[in-house]
């Protein structure tokens, strides 16, 4: 028996601030909806610019849920103290498409290596408790392209297996985009490709 994979995953889908304050240093953590490294890319130059006069701005991000995509930086921090925790703090939470960043205002005392992986790590868990979580499928986009009098039987099987239809022409000659879930996809298309004089394209993934 073919064992399915997962095809969803956990994201946030607003952005959020934690705070955590040692020895007169304070952490501030931004969470961050991303999807791409250029995006990833684009949000810390605003960070950058935002916290202009930190010390440190230390990030962590994972993208991509397929084909897992991860990095994290201490910038400037003893090896290990501040990108590692943050990013062990996105996995925990178990995340994807999630950039974290936290700038530090130093206070003139030194924590130390452990306090240092406490602050980064209390600050990222701030930030991402006052997260909204939402659960997101994988999808498979399709096109199908279709004579007008398929259409009942192009509709019975959209309903039934309760596909998104993300953008319908309707004309004498028919053409559907339409979302399948990915563990789905191998079930909807045994059943489209039935319906005799239908023609079915995957696009991309969504």
């Amino acid at each position: 028996m073919k064992t399915m994979e997962q095809d969803f995953y956990k994201t946030i889908i607003t952005v959020s601030e934690g705070y955590y304050k040692e020895k007169g240093s304070k952490f501030i953590a931004k969470v961050f909806p991303v999807e791409t490294e250029d995006q990833v890319k684009s949000v810390r130059a605003l960070v950058k610019k935002e916290f202009y006069d930190a010390r440190h701005h230390c990030y962590a991000y994972r993208i991509a849920p397929e084909e897992e995509k991860f990095r994290s930086s201490d910038d400037g921090e003893p090896s290990g103290t501040a990108g590692k925790p943050i990013l062990n703090q996105i996995l925990s939470f178990e995340l994807f498409n999630v950039l974290v960043v936290v700038v530090r205002y130093f206070g003139g005392t030194k924590l130390g290596v452990s306090g240092l992986i406490n602050a980064y790590k209390s600050a990222t868990r701030d930030a991402i408790h006052q997260s909204e979580i939402k659960t997101r499928f994988i999808y498979r986009v399709l096109t199908l392209h279709f004579e007008y009098p398929l259409m009942n039987n192009v509709m019975r099987i959209v309903k039934e297996e309760q596909l998104e239809v993300l953008e319908r022409i309707q004309e004498l000659t028919c053409t559907f985009t339409i979302n399948v879930k990915k563990n789905d996809l191998e079930k909807v298309l045994e059943r489209l490709i039935k319906i005799r004089g239908l023609r079915v394209k995957e696009l991309k993934n969504s």
